[in-house]
């Protein structure tokens, strides 16, 4: 009986071992424009997918100043209204804190929680950028996920944000 059992988690573990090696690579960039103004703060940013209909499916990324800046998330309002003010942060593999201008990429596993429920269809990334002393920008980026075909996407921002990428690489 024993052997049986042994046997059978080994077959189980390897198929778990074969999914993953087939999970493919969701690249985000996000441009943070330098900015000339006499004084800069680096904005508060946040990511996350929504259906067609306008729905929130997913947050990808939130980059805020934990601790005391946490009574500022709520300037990146329409992160804020679809799924903010619900979430418990800061947040392993979520939460980070805010970049310096440049261009910044993220990087997922197609497999992660982030992406592993998405059924095929059309979706938008949104990426909100807030800066105290400055603008508020969200960059909308259309994107097709059925999670088999490569898939790319980009979108420019107007002041808080530059160019916005999405690329997907089974």
């Amino acid at each position: 009986m024993f052997a049986k059992s042994a046997v059978w988690t080994t077959v189980i573990g390897a198929g778990a071992l074969g999914a993953a090696a087939q999970a493919g690579t969701v690249t985000v960039e996000v441009e943070l424009p330098r900015l000339g103004v006499a004084e800069y703060h680096k904005p508060y940013v946040a990511g996350w997918i929504e259906d067609a209909a306008g729905a929130h499916r997913s947050n990808l990324f939130v980059w805020y100043q934990a601790g005391k800046g946490d009574k500022w998330l709520k300037d990146i309002r329409t992160w804020w209204r679809k799924s903010g003010r619900d979430l418990t942060l800061p947040q392993d593999g979520l939460t980070s804190a805010t970049k310096a201008p440049g261009r910044q990429t993220v990087k997922f596993d197609s497999n992660s929680p982030a992406f592993k429920g998405l059924a095929a269809g059309d979706y938008v990334l949104n990426v909100e950028a807030s800066r105290e002393g400055g603008g508020r920008e969200v960059v909308k980026v259309p994107i097709k996920w059925d999670g088999k075909k490569a898939s790319a996407g980009a979108a420019k921002g107007a002041s808080e944000l530059g160019d916005v990428k999405f690329a997907y690489k089974p």
